[in-house]
């Protein structure tokens, strides 16, 4: 008779790992966020924007009360549904991002492009809010 060793933490174990799978997986019909980056240079504000497989014709870029709002649609091509997918893990379906931007940003200029799926928006810094070299004089 061999004698087997009793892992009272097994039951645990498979419910940790079952929750742990639930969150990982794709739920169906999940929003999902493009991943941004926003950053500030010596004359602007620049904020980038991951958008793989968004037509640029799908995408919104608005300024309302100094809040910037992106916003789209990254639709699921039903064509493909007939490939024999195994997995569907990326999310479809409509976004919106929307940002605060400080008063020392002109929101008349904006300037918008995309390329290589990443949308490109800059904000140019009013006159007051850039910085300027202050000139000292020497007295004797």
């Amino acid at each position: 008779m061999s004698l087997s060793h009793f892992d009272s933490l097994a039951n645990l174990r498979v419910f940790e790992d079952s929750f742990a799978r639930l969150l990982s997986e794709p739920q169906a019909n999940r929003p999902w966020s493009p991943a941004v980056d926003i950053y500030e240079t010596e004359n602007e504000l620049v904020l980038k924007a991951d958008l793989p497989d968004v037509d640029a014709t799908e995408v919104n870029v608005r300024v309302e009360n100094l809040t910037l709002t992106v916003s789209g649609e990254r639709k699921f091509d039903k064509s493909s549904n007939e490939k024999g997918f195994h997995r569907i893990e990326r999310s479809y379906g409509h976004f919106t991002r929307s940002f605060a931007i400080p008063n020392t940003f002109d929101t008349e200029n904006i300037a918008a492009s995309f390329k290589n799926g990443v949308l490109t928006v800059k904000l140019p810094k009013k006159e007051a809010a850039k910085p300027r070299q202050i000139k000292i004089e020497a007295t004797n």
